[in-house]
């Protein structure tokens, strides 16, 4: 009988769900590391929340284990990696908290706009001060969210509801799907320009680490009232201080922060500034939610080897895994290449599987390049959640098999349609093994896509290898691997090249300022 310890406060009925279904389960919360080290080898299964903190050292001496399961959205408490080397799947559940995060975003902005929990204590003083707290309708005002994904489209469905004005910014908001919702898709300066209330409900990733500024406070409307309920690292905490302080920024509403438990903080004590403590999920649905379902998940793995929600494995048969997992690394590594290459709104994604791949069960390979695609935006995106959010987002998906071999016996061409355009990018399998990069749009180029990339293109011009060696050995960020392509002589050429480290921003713009470069990006996988 497979045996599960729940680390975690989880709803009684998470229980009766394991018992009902024939699964031995142990409730221990409030455990210290060294005392789950000491008994996690008992067990099979472990249930979490945000409390416990399944490092490497606990999942080594996890001897049984086979599967984690995170009732919530993050799994930034597990060890992802050293579960994943120690075949442990880590399962999450992804939508089940997103209304109540989005309904505490929209209660924070009526706190900033009635003011009510300063009038709330005044009262309480018996201070009685009327007409200190002279508040703003949101009615008519302008909404401004940035990342509109699961959460922030339920929040601008209640913003639209309330008549306010709503701009999104999201690279990966398409024109039908911003239509269908109400919002304005704009650029991030307009979006500054336009909005009352600024929210945030984009992942922490290197693009949106820091977005809000000294620069950014700068570009908005001055009174403006900012709330977030995403993660604390989209802002500056430092520079918000001074923009409050400024009055360029009225008021501010946060459930989460640079540092947590956040015990102290620069802005605490501050009369225009909000505080909750990372409330965002605390509902008693929410919870209720995802205990059911992460019982559910882990019973179901645990009893019949069925992978749901998993952030680390791929939800395919044990029979189909040994084939598809090459094909599902190299489509991952397409969506991802094209994930942080393009720039507009997605409007329709296209599989193509050429030759051998055209023999293989292909929906888990198009969930794994729809996975690499939307994941630099949308953290909570996995095999299982990637084709249901590309749906919620108005995305059209295809998948085309051609038997024919083209130029390599196997080959996978993922073309994506955007606001702008479409571009194809493709792959194949060296030894029916090992992923390579063949074709960036119009480029064909073979490449081996390594953790720090640096993708340009530019001009082909004699010089330009040397400049650009040169510039990386001044900064010592030493190359792996350099791949080149070119459409013609003199004309437009693509360069791919590993680094074994990540490529500092002053190295990039550096790079973006060579005469013949026209793009550079740095890229991740």
């Amino acid at each position: 009988m497979p045996k599960v310890l729940i680390a975690d406060s989880l709803s009684p009925r998470a229980v009766d769900i394991f018992k009902t279904r024939g699964i031995e389960v142990d409730v221990k919360t409030g455990l210290k590391p060294d005392e789950i080290k000491a008994i996690i080898g008992d067990y099979d299964g472990l249930a979490v929340r945000s409390a416990t903190k399944v490092t490497a050292d606990i999942i080594a001496a996890a001897s049984k284990l086979k599967v984690i399961g995170r009732a919530g959205i993050g799994v930034d408490t597990v060890d992802v990696p050293a579960a994943t080397q120690a075949g442990i799947v880590v399962m999450n559940t992804p939508f089940g908290n997103s209304i109540t995060t989005a309904e505490h975003a929209i209660a924070l902005m009526f706190a900033l706009a009635r003011q009510l929990p300063q009038a709330d204590r005044s009262t309480h003083a018996g201070k009685w001060e009327k007409s200190k707290f002279m508040g703003v309708e949101v009615t008519g005002k302008t909404l401004g969210i940035i990342g509109c994904g699961n959460i922030g489209s339920i929040v601008a469905e209640r913003a639209v509801g309330l008549r306010m004005k709503v701009a999104a910014f999201d690279p990966f908001l398409s024109a039908d799907r911003a239509k269908a919702l109400g919002v304005d898709k704009v650029e991030l300066d307009e979006l500054f320009a336009r909005a009352d209330f600024i929210t945030l409900h984009t992942p922490l990733t290197n693009e949106t680490r820091d977005v809000l500024n000294a620069a950014a406070f700068a570009k908005m409307k001055k009174g403006v009232r900012i709330i977030n309920c995403a993660r604390g690292g989209l802002i500056v905490e430092a520079d918000l201080k001074v923009a409050l302080e400024s009055g360029q920024v009225a008021a501010v509403a946060l459930d989460v922060f640079a540092v947590e438990p956040a015990k102290e903080n620069a802005l605490f004590g501050m009369e225009n500034v909000v505080v909750t403590p990372h409330l965002g999920a605390s509902t008693n649905e929410a919870q209720e939610n995802v205990a059911l379902q992460i019982a559910e998940q882990i019973s179901d793995f645990l009893l019949d080897g069925a992978v749901t929600n998993a952030v680390n494995v791929p939800s395919v048969s044990a029979d189909e895994a040994p084939r598809l997992t090459p094909y599902m690394r190299l489509a991952e590594q397409l969506g991802s290449l094209a994930g942080q290459l393009l720039t507009s709104g997605i409007k329709g994604v296209t599989v193509e599987f050429h030759g051998e791949a055209s023999t293989i069960n292909t929906r888990p390979v198009t969930a794994a390049a729809l996975t690499g695609l939307l994941k630099h935006a949308l953290e909570e995106v996995n095999m299982v959640s990637a084709p249901v959010v590309a749906k919620e987002r108005n995305i059209q998906i295809a998948e085309v098999k051609r038997d024919t071999a083209v130029d390599y016996h196997t080959l996978l061409s993922l073309t994506v349609e955007t606001d702008t355009g479409a571009q194809t990018f493709q792959g194949t399998l060296v030894g029916n093994t090992l992923p390579r990069i063949v074709k960036l749009d119009n480029v064909s180029l073979e490449a081996e896509l390594g953790q720090h990339m640096l993708f340009i293109r530019n001009l082909d011009k004699p010089g330009f290898i040397g400049a650009l060696g040169g510039l990386l050995g001044d900064a010592s960020v030493n190359i792996a691997t350099f791949h080149l392509g070119r459409t013609a002589p003199g004309a437009e050429a693509v360069l791919l090249t590993e680094v074994d480290q990540p490529i500092p921003a002053t190295v990039l713009e550096k790079v973006r300022k060579l005469p013949q470069v026209v793009e550079a990006r740095a890229l991740e996988f």
